[in-house]
């Protein structure tokens, strides 16, 4: 997939990083929709299919986790990897790795993490069949 038909939703409550992740990318091509909370997030995805969502676990109004569930049950977003990143401490033990991927998600980074770091990430993740996600 070249980067000018990339699409990446970014869920985040950090304005910061997520503006920052959205310059980046679009001097790469890649178009990006960001929210800072979960019903931001769901209103995005409700009207267009990203190619990849990247999501924080602790979000302002609900716990990515059980959004990535949620997401998950969403036939229409089913095939889109979900990356979760996490910079609470609470979610550095491998077992909470381990609770990101049953929820759903194709890879659960901890923050501080560099937008290089990330990039290769989503890289990484869209290589991967679709079927590993659904």
């Amino acid at each position: 997939m070249r980067t000018n038909e990339l699409t990446i939703c970014i869920i985040e409550d950090d304005a910061h990083f997520r503006e920052t992740f959205s310059d980046v990318m679009s001097l790469r091509g890649v178009k990006v929709a960001g929210a800072g909370s979960g019903a931001g997030g769901l209103a995005i995805l409700g009207a267009q299919r990203p190619s990849v969502i990247v999501m924080d676990v602790r979000l302002p109004d609900t716990n990515g986790l059980d959004l990535c569930r949620r997401i998950r049950h969403m036939s229409d977003l089913k095939g889109v990897p979900v990356i979760l990143i996490s910079a609470a401490s609470r979610y550095n033990d491998p077992r909470d790795r381990v609770e990101g991927l049953l929820a759903g998600a194709a890879a659960f980074l901890p923050k501080p993490i560099t937008i290089e770091d990330l990039w290769a990430e989503i890289c990484g993740v869209l290589k991967r069949p679709a079927t590993e996600f659904a």
